[in-house]
């Protein structure tokens, strides 16, 4: 939410959605129209507005991201050591999860 004030009460700051705005404009007050049409004339200038608009979709995205980041596990660690199959002569051995490779002869 941003804060704003009404153009007669500046000592009554009140809070909007800033999702909820349509346009502000400068008509010479600052006249921010909503989503349901309804209007509202504020103290800040439109540049004011925008700024605080701006700021709190910052802090929204910030959060999100960071909620991201929370949620994103580490790798796991894998153990890289040779792995070396007995099997007696002649027997194909494969370990499974590893992919095939081509032997001499390129098959």
């Amino acid at each position: 939410m941003i804060t704003l004030h009404r153009i007669g009460h500046p000592e009554e700051p009140f809070q909007l959605n800033p999702d909820s705005i349509v346009t502000v404009e400068s008509t010479p007050d600052t006249v921010v129209t909503l989503a349901g049409q309804s209007k509202v004339v504020v103290g800040e200038t439109p540049q004011q507005v925008a700024e605080a608009m701006r700021r709190w979709r910052v802090e929204v995205l910030a959060g999100a991201m960071q909620a991201k980041r929370a949620q994103v596990r580490p790798l796991r660690t894998v153990d890289v050591r040779p792995l070396r199959a007995v099997a007696p002569s002649g027997c194909t051995v494969r370990i499974e999860g590893l992919p095939r490779t081509a032997d001499h002869r390129g098959r």
